[in-house]
């Protein structure tokens, strides 16, 4: 191999590789890797700061290639980089599934697109369009628009027309469906016992939809689906990625790896082998993961290469995943950067709040709850369980409290209702006899808050122990809810900031106002 052509191999190579790093600040080894021709970066909440230092940061990177992607992960609910430190502004899927309008799913996504856009963002690694059809699901949930396929679909469609007329690219996840598992491939390895014809009659529906709305990107999943593949994840399957996403639904453009630092992907083989697996595989984009570094990114293109020259992978398979990426970058540019224009795209909607607050699900049960505790004027305690947050979620203000948190900041809270209220905070660590003498000197009323309370063994003891003690609790479920809902008796569907806000326009409404449903 001559050094020319190895020095455009290396250039190929780098051009399907997309690391994440620490900091706010582009650093030197990554502007030297994307000068090589690195083919783009993805940021996390580590990465975001202001508007304006995003907006730096993307500049700098296009500086160093100008046909570098730059991703992030925004679904628009409970997964948010760009408010990592706020809670996102938007319902989330869930919400929009259950409001059942794809215009205002379309609309939502806009908002998403153009505050992407405004901060030189030109690939959303979103939507989930994943069919959430396992409620007890530890990663997917109320990422999801639903658990009915033709739901799921119409408002995937919606999703990627909002955001792509925005001018930021689409990424419809995880091929070819992550709602059936019981596990986080983050973690583990998930199996899904699923033939091909259940496939087509469900998981696939939403990425039929998403190819047919023109999705510019797909991105996989480390799950495995033993009746296709039983060997290797979907991820690095060429049988799921070249047979049936290439050849049997005719996606034509850019796929992208989930992360290759998950379990599901590397856990058994390290990231280099892994990097190898999914280029052969079909993958274009590999996600490498959030906190890399110049040597890992020097492993990588070293095991890749010698892959190349041993045969394992052909030089031309990797010059056709890095002109996918280069298209996908190359052109783009972002509008002039406007501190009004991103803040009007990234407001909470009053209009929503209120929409969203409508929608929100109350049991009878609730209803009697609230009628007796509830309002402005009601006297209660909030319990709000504390749980390790989804590794896809990450740490971020979540549900009411974000959105207290929001309002104390701009001096805009209120002085009754649920912001005035005592707020104790429960973990795994919190024994209920403790509890109970932090609530013996609190109001006898008690709310409990959480996400997915149903899932975790401690909240379930809690809030069962409580009522065997005659209090008066009241459940709100910010997560996917219990069939049951006697842990879900308020079901709001979503963490994100603008749900906080919605939960409590529904806490805080008067004695017998319509507020929920």
């Amino acid at each position: 191999m001559s050094a020319v052509t190895s020095e455009a191999l290396d250039r190929d190579i780098l051009a399907t590789l997309m690391p994440g790093f620490l900091g706010q600040e582009l650093p030197e080894w990554l502007a030297e890797r994307l000068r090589a021709g690195l083919g783009g970066v993805c940021l996390f909440g580590q990465n975001v700061g202001d508007p304006a230092q995003v907006r730096g940061l993307t500049d700098a990177i296009r500086a160093a290639n100008p046909d570098a992607v730059t991703a992030i992960d925004e679904e628009g609910g409970d997964v948010t980089r760009l408010f990592a430190d706020t809670g996102s502004p938007y319902p989330g899927n869930a919400v929009l599934g259950r409001l059942d309008d794809p215009a205002r799913t379309e609309a939502v996504a806009a908002r998403v697109g153009r505050a992407l856009a405004a901060v030189g963002v030109c690939l959303d690694l979103a939507p989930d369009v994943d069919i959430n059809s396992n409620p007890d699901n530890p990663v997917i949930g109320v990422r999801s628009f639903g658990a009915e396929p033709d739901l799921v679909a119409r408002h995937t469609a919606a999703w990627i027309r909002g955001l792509q007329g925005a001018g930021v690219a689409a990424s419809a996840k995880h091929f070819p469906g992550h709602g059936d598992t019981a596990q986080d491939s983050h973690v583990a390895l998930p199996s899904v016992p699923l033939a091909e014809a259940a496939l087509s009659a469900r998981e696939l529906v939403p990425f039929v939809a998403a190819i047919a709305a023109g999705t510019r990107t797909i991105m996989t999943s480390h799950i495995l689906l033993p009746e296709l593949d039983a060997e290797l994840p979907a991820t690095l399957s060429p049988r799921i990625l070249g047979g049936l996403l290439r050849e049997r639904l005719g996606f034509s453009g850019v796929i992208v790896s989930d992360a290759l630092d998950m379990h599901g992907a590397s856990g058994e083989r390290g990231i280099p082998e892994a990097a190898v697996l999914a280029l052969v595989a079909g993958c274009d984009l590999l996600c490498i993961g959030t906190e890399n570094s110049d040597e890992q990114l020097g492993e990588i293109l070293a095991h890749v290469r010698r892959a190349v020259r041993e045969g394992r992978l052909s030089p031309a398979r990797v010059a056709e995943a890095a002109a996918r990426v280069r298209a996908l970058g190359a052109g783009w540019a972002p509008a002039n950067f406007s501190a009004a224009g991103f803040a009007a795209a990234a407001a909470v909607d009053p209009a929503e709040v209120r929409a969203v607050a409508g929608s929100i699900e109350c049991a009878p049960a609730a209803r009697r709850w609230l009628a007796e505790h509830g309002g402005p004027a009601g006297e209660y305690t909030v319990l709000r369980i504390d749980v390790a947050a989804n590794i896809a979620v990450g740490e971020a203000p979540w549900g009411p409290f974000a959105a207290v948190a929001a309002e104390r900041r701009t001096g805009d809270a209120p002085a009754v209702g649920f912001a005035a209220r005592p707020v104790l905070p429960v973990s795994a660590e919190t024994g209920l006899p403790a509890l109970r003498e932090q609530l013996d000197r609190t109001p006898g009323a008690l709310l409990v808050v959480g996400k997915d309370l149903h899932r975790f063994g401690f909240a379930r003891s809690l809030v069962d122990g409580l009522r065997a003690d005659g209090r008066a609790v009241l459940t709100a479920d910010l997560g996917w809810p219990s069939p049951d809902r006697r842990y879900a008796e308020i079901a709001a569907l979503g963490a994100s900031r603008l749900l906080g806000h919605a939960l409590i326009a529904v806490l805080d409404a008067p004695a017998g106002a319509d507020g929920g449903r």
